[in-house]
């Protein structure tokens, strides 16, 4: 099924939505310094209290599983997300992004990553409505991916190179070398001109679109209710913007992340595929029975799996940290 929404529960949602986004482009107009981490702090904490709400009315007033669909999905893309954190990272160091401006590139990049978005996930939702054969593409490419992602290990600056788009839009558009605060246009000898700003917003907008590839396909195994993903995903980038502020500087602490996302997309993979043949009438292979894993057992396998990435990754981080501090003293 495509949406078990009604067209006016649809409305009121995306009006929502886009009063949230253009809340949000006031609070930064307004702005006139650097985002603090007390900042960071209280801006994520208020968008996750949005979702909890959000998650809240799903529970009460929506239909089926919902609920925790929206749950499973949210944490699930706030997740995949968090990984995305250091390509950005990568990007504002490359580029030299000035500190006042970092938080109006974001904020561009990330809403026209959730336009872009929202098209991948109705094209996504209509392919699954029209064949349930889509769900082995889906399954193996998230399997594939989760190999890959944990052959590759950890995060590094290889993670983001210019691509052709980025390499054209500097021969083509009109830019000046030059930052001029947080502008993205500005005068050079009477001449209206673009500064890097407009590069930059155009490589966040695709690294984000580009990990939506990764991303929509795993929430659809979580559920193929086109509503429940849109609004995952909204909440989840609605978010990040923040949270880049708030653990851009722990991210390297998190040394595990990848291993976690990697099991999560294999496990979700592995659902989907179970799901397709199960939907081909296919409840047995061989002695093995497939079994049907609900949203429960998803939402509690991936909150486990983050939580124990979380601990690991510190406990390693710690025991590396105090090993150089003894090495430092022994020279």
């Amino acid at each position: 099924m495509v949406s078990v929404m009604s067209p006016s529960v649809w409305i009121i949602t995306i009006v929502g939505l886009l009063a949230i986004v253009a809340f949000d482009l006031i609070v930064i107009a307004r702005r006139k310094h650097t985002v603090t981490i007390k900042d960071a702090t209280r801006w994520v904490l208020f968008y996750i209290g949005l979702a909890g709400l959000f998650a809240v009315g799903l529970f009460l007033f929506s239909p089926g599983a919902s609920g925790g669909e929206f749950v499973a999905g949210y944490i699930t893309e706030y997740s995949l997300s968090v990984d995305n954190l250091f390509v950005f990272v990568i990007i504002m160091a490359r580029f030299a992004v000035p500190s006042l401006a970092q938080d109006k590139v974001l904020y561009i990049g990330i809403v026209v990553s959730m336009l872009l978005r929202a098209v991948f996930i109705l094209a996504g939702a209509a392919a699954i409505a029209a064949a349930s054969w889509v769900f082995y593409i889906f399954g193996a490419f998230l399997v594939y991916t989760a190999v890959r992602l944990a052959l590759e290990g950890e995060n590094d600056e290889d993670d983001f190179q210019e691509n052709a788009v980025i390499r054209g839009m500097r021969r083509i558009l009109p830019l000046q070398h030059d930052y001029d605060g947080a502008k993205l246009v500005t005068r050079v000898d009477g001449r209206r001109m673009l500064t890097p700003l407009v590069i930059v917003i155009a490589a966040i907008g695709m690294a984000n679109v580009i990990f939506a590839l990764d991303s929509i396909p795993a929430i659809f195994g979580l559920t193929q209710d086109a509503y429940i993903v849109l609004t995952a995903n909204a909440f989840a980038l609605m978010g990040l913007r923040q949270l880049y502020f708030l653990i851009g500087g722990l991210l390297e602490r998190v040394i595990y992340l990848n291993v976690g996302l990697s099991v999560i997309l294999a496990f979700i993979g592995i659902k989907l595929i179970i799901e397709a043949l199960h939907g081909s009438h296919i409840d047995d292979i061989g002695a093995i029975h497939l079994p049907h894993i609900g949203i429960a057992t998803s939402l509690g396998f991936i909150a486990g799996t983050l939580l124990v990435t979380t601990v690991a990754s510190l406990i390693k981080s710690g025991y590396d940290r105090r090993r150089v501090e003894v090495e430092v003293e022994a020279d």
